[in-house]
């Protein structure tokens, strides 16, 4: 059924790999074709809290502070920090299911910055692991140059760099 002549394009090891054959007619060719990046990793895990001690501890007495600078930087300043942290607040504190609220975060910040749905879909990790969960996106856009300290003042936002300039965020409407 099968031939016992080896195949041109599929030679045994050692030999020479031949070209490829000619792409068809409107298909780029697989070396010439762009790669497709997919997912990039996150930078650091959901358990590595403590790589960031001020905003771990910020985080367990206080996650509406977090929350709040994690959607400013997720919504580009749409939103203020304060207003963002108070919903979360008082969703905490009136119905105990603000982990649906910073769910829907993680899932722009994941879109945003093309970032794997890992360890597991994003509303588990925010109602297992609530905490680590909003540590985990901090860290993230912390390590992407935003200075999470300061607010956004209409599509500027300050960040950090040897020059200390100022980078300008176009907002696609």
């Amino acid at each position: 059924m099968y031939s016992s002549k080896p195949n041109e394009y599929y030679p045994s090891s050692g030999q020479p790999v031949p070209p490829p054959p000619p792409a068809a007619m409107g298909f780029p060719h697989p070396a010439t074709a762009p790669q497709y990046q997919g997912p990039q990793p996150w930078s650091t895990s959901l358990c590595d809290c403590t790589d960031d001690c001020g905003n771990c501890c910020m985080t367990c007495f206080c996650p509406c502070v977090t929350f709040g600078r994690i959607a400013e930087i997720v919504d580009q300043g749409s939103i203020p920090c304060g207003t963002s942290g108070a919903v979360y607040g008082l969703l905490e504190y009136l119905t105990c299911c603000h982990w649906v609220y910073s769910c829907s975060y993680r899932s722009k910040l994941r879109a945003q910055y093309s970032l794997p749905e890992s360890p597991c879909h994003d509303c588990l990790v925010h109602f297992c692991c609530e905490s680590c969960a909003l540590c985990q996106e901090y860290r993230e856009l912390k390590h992407r140059d935003f200075d999470m300290t300061i607010a956004w003042v209409n599509d500027k936002v300050k960040v950090p760099n040897d020059n200390a300039q100022t980078i300008i965020l176009v907002q696609i409407i």
